[in-house]
């Protein structure tokens, strides 16, 4: 029994170990550096930010509308993100489910090409939809929110 704990151990090091290497690529054709998004007049893109009551569960890559959206390492595409519920959203309202390099995350205000199946590092996912015509004056992004809501900032 020690034995089985102590190689379940040795595992579970390794696999967290390898998550916590993971760096995202290049998510955005029109910022090869990933930065994100600070503070305009909708808030601020870190995770945990206010969001009037609530705590922002993601973080804001900076991108800007049109631009083309790219797998920032092998992924495997696991279908549709619903962001909002309100129809007055709807130019935003996208988004697409991934895995890959042992996490699971998602990116919303994106247009992806499709919902299923692999896309290989830096190839095209899809496109930034335009924020601008439903927030006017944010500096538009992907929001990156990983699938149990825990900060993906270590990844970038």
């Amino acid at each position: 029994m020690k034995t089985a704990v102590l190689l379940f151990t040795v595992v579970l090091i390794a696999v967290l170990s390898e998550c916590e290497m993971v760096k995202f690529g290049q998510l955005c054709s029109d910022n090869s550096s990933n930065r994100r998004r600070t503070g305009d007049r909708w808030g601020q893109g870190h995770h945990g930010a206010s969001r009037g009551g609530r705590a922002h569960q993601g973080l804001d890559i900076v991108c800007n509308d049109g631009a083309t959206v790219y797998a920032p390492f092998d992924v495997k595409l696991n279908g549709k993100v619903i962001v909002y519920t309100d129809p007055k959203k709807a130019a935003i309202n996208d988004g697409i489910n991934l895995s890959g390099e042992g996490l699971c995350f998602k990116l919303f205000y994106v247009k992806p090409d499709k919902y299923s199946g692999v896309v290989k590092k830096g190839q095209r996912i899809g496109t930034m939809l335009t924020m601008q015509s439903v927030y006017p004056g944010i500096t538009s992004h992907v929001h990156v929110q990983m699938c149990d809501k825990s900060d993906p900032t270590k990844f970038f």
